[in-house]
């Protein structure tokens, strides 16, 4: 899921971009891209979100700006919209308080985290209880279903074995996809039940 910002028109010094003594162009200065994300923060932060991941990059003259967010409850399409639109408010004013932000034209980008990407901190362990994940637990590959996750580590249960493992001694765990997810069979299997018990009583 990708949300397109708009794009800034030029920022413009006069007479577009300046020029040496000699005629040849000045070149623009480095983006930050801590500056850049002091910016962004406090608006993911605000709008109930974490800020995964943000990158700036060059496509021809103007600067991509990707941004990816993620929540306990996930990201919906609507929330990402919205982080976009405030974003791009707040790169803009940050542009004409500050100056040199991000300097020309830039596309801003806004996703969510998706499955694909590693586990490596907490919180990304508790947004994925009940799924299966493929992880370096104490130096050993396994395939495991995280049962639980806190602070402190995650409970795993692996054939059977339920394990507690702390987050220190976890590798970045990558989600295995699956077409039914860990507790879904058990709730089709009671349902199932309830409706044999019904057939019985008529």
């Amino acid at each position: 899921m990708t949300q397109r910002g708009r794009t800034t028109p030029p920022r413009s010094s006069g007479g577009g971009r300046r020029q040496s003594a000699g005629g040849e162009r000045t070149p623009q200065p480095r983006v930050s891209k801590e500056r850049v994300t002091a910016v962004v923060q406090p608006v993911v932060v605000s709008a109930g979100y974490d800020l995964e991941d943000l990158a700036v990059s060059r496509a021809g003259r103007r600067h991509v700006v990707r941004v990816t967010i993620d929540g306990d409850r996930g990201v919906s399409l609507d929330g990402i919209a919205d982080v976009s639109r405030a974003v791009s408010a707040a790169l803009d004013a940050a542009e004409e308080a500050e100056g040199d932000l991000l300097p020309g034209e830039y596309e801003l980008e806004v996703s969510s985290r998706g499955v694909d990407r590693p586990l490596t901190l907490p919180r990304h362990w508790r947004r994925n209880v009940g799924r299966l994940v493929k992880v370096s637990a104490a130096g050993r590959q396994i395939t495991a279903r995280i049962k639980a996750a806190g602070d402190e580590g995650v409970t795993l249960d692996v054939d059977g074995t339920v394990q507690e493992v702390a987050h220190a001694d976890l590798g970045p765990g990558r989600v295995e996809l699956e077409f039914t997810r860990w507790g879904e069979v058990e709730g089709a299997d009671d349902e199932d039940d309830e409706i044999d018990e019904e057939d019985e009583e008529r």
